[in-house]
């Protein structure tokens, strides 16, 4: 008997080890997923916007398109700057305004003259794409590239001709520089202009003129890796505005199909389609300045630190990115006074997220798929975003616990969900552990990839994330835990 029950003892501690090295499959896709540019995308998370047009020597934002060629003539235009000082800011990636609505080219297009080709810069050899591109490849950043479907200055504009002429461009500026992760298009389509002497004002039916489909197609075939920006995505949507706030629910869900460049359910933007059929993230597109040209009465101001700290936590901290516009200046410069609030923004950020306390921390839930090791909680403070927690299908809420080991003041925290299988989850609660009871901090609705919330400093050991509500079993690749200093922005 004694053989027996060693013999029954053994057998047990077997079948508990296979239980926990068996494998699980992982959980079925939720809804619409991100395509591998779009994730690529997403990851970039902070990015420069450079607008530069004749408007920067006319003090006009939108240029009427009669605006002579003589007039751009910056004194000491340096691509090198502008990438350099985004580098040091931390941003990964930025977009060119190659044509705004004034019609405008920044690079020698063949089939206009109103381009930087009859311009006095360079005498008339320049091309700002190109000096953009060579600094991109200098500081390896990535280059994205606007290309304004209206045109002011286009004498065929409204006609169907104009669509060719715009493909072209399109074309243009697709081969010759080599690879683009962005291609934006603006929702900003019809009016007055200049549009070859007309003086007119030329209406076009902005969901049908451009014959979007046709057009993406174009992105596609030369840059199969670029995302695409409208109002309707297909790949990245507008936010709905542009102070760059995305919407505290903010779903990477739409239906692309009911929205085009500049369609007039924009609202709808700031916080997605709970039940949207495609994925399509927002991207949240402001200017450091009021203005998105450089005006020089606009130096005094600039935004501050904690404005600017203040868009990064309802962009990138709401499921989105942050498309922050620094205009180059008449001699071709990113502003003195941009980048002196830019260095001292991204010294801030540093602080805010200098020490993650929840890295290699225990974890512990109550429930996780399978009870296998594979989806434990162990995964969501192990720094590896490729690991997650989730639970069984019919399970759609979860208590999720980190053990910190000591009293520590905690005033952030950092959520993503593993977006790669959908976003799922729609309300969760954050409680930290005071006097032996658990206290709301904070709470929030969508995660989708990055989700970050601030609340008054606390000590604590024990931290509490209780998701409430799911569409599927949820699914979590990671959180992070912060004490950010007290800082003075302004």
């Amino acid at each position: 008997m004694k053989n027996m029950s060693s013999f029954l003892w053994i057998l047990l501690f077997i079948l508990i080890l296979v239980s926990c090295g068996k494998q699980v499959d992982p959980p079925a896709a939720y809804g619409p997923v991100p395509t591998e540019r779009q994730m690529n995308w997403q990851k970039m998370e902070f990015l420069a916007f450079f607008h530069f047009t004749t408007n920067t020597f006319t003090g006009l934002e939108w240029g009427y398109g009669d605006e002579s060629p003589e007039i751009f003539n910056p004194t000491d235009l340096d691509c090198r700057q502008w990438v350099r000082v985004a580098k040091e800011a931390g941003m990964n990636g930025v977009i060119l305004t190659a044509k705004h609505h004034d019609g405008f080219c920044l690079w020698p297009s063949e089939y206009t003259s109103h381009s930087v080709k009859s311009s006095p810069w360079k005498d008339g050899n320049g091309d700002v794409i190109r000096e953009l591109a060579e600094a991109c490849k200098e500081y390896d950043m990535k280059m994205g590239l606007y290309l304004s479907p209206w045109d002011r200055n286009s004498a065929v504009y409204g006609d169907t001709a104009y669509i060719t002429y715009y493909r072209n461009q399109l074309r243009e500026i697709l081969t010759n520089y080599g690879d683009i992760y962005e291609v934006w298009f603006d929702g900003a389509n019809g009016g007055d202009g200049y549009y070859g002497g007309a003086r007119e004002e030329r209406k076009i039916d902005r969901k049908t003129y451009y014959d979007w489909p046709a057009t993406r197609k174009i992105v596609r075939e030369l840059q199969p890796n670029a995302v695409m920006f409208s109002d309707a995505g297909p790949d990245v949507r507008w936010v709905g505005n542009e102070h760059g706030f995305a919407g505290e629910t903010n779903w990477s869900h739409l239906n692309g199909i009911e929205f085009y460049p500049g369609s007039p359910n924009y609202k709808e933007l700031p916080s997605g389609q709970e039940n949207g059929a495609d994925w399509i993230p927002a991207e949240c597109d402001v200017s450091i300045r009021p203005g998105w040209f450089y005006h020089e009465k606009e130096d005094s101001l600039v935004k501050t630190v904690g404005e600017l700290m203040q868009i990064y936590y309802n962009s990138v901290g709401r499921n989105g990115t942050f498309l922050l516009n620094l205009p180059p200046d008449k001699t071709g410069r990113i502003n003195e006074h941009d980048v002196v609030v830019l260095k001292a923004f991204r010294k801030a950020l540093d602080k805010e997220f200098a020490c993650n306390l929840a890295a290699g921390k225990k974890a512990f839930a109550d429930s996780w798929r399978g009870k296998s090791k594979q989806y434990s909680a162990s995964n969501l403070t192990d720094e590896n975003k490729d690991t997650y927690w989730c639970t069984d299908d019919d399970i759609l809420t979860g208590l999720l616990s980190i053990d910190l080991g000591e009293k520590t003041e905690v005033n952030r925290i950092l959520i993503q969900e593993h977006i790669v299988l959908g976003q799922r989850i729609k309300a969760f609660i954050i409680e930290v552990l005071v006097d032996g009871a658990w206290k709301e901090v904070a709470s929030g609705t969508t995660i989708g990839y990055k989700r970050i919330l601030s609340f008054p400093t606390i000590k604590t050991d024990k931290i509490k994330l209780s998701i409430t509500e799911s569409y599927a079993c949820p699914v979590l690749n990671n959180i992070e835990l912060y004490r950010a200093p007290e800082q003075n922005w302004e």
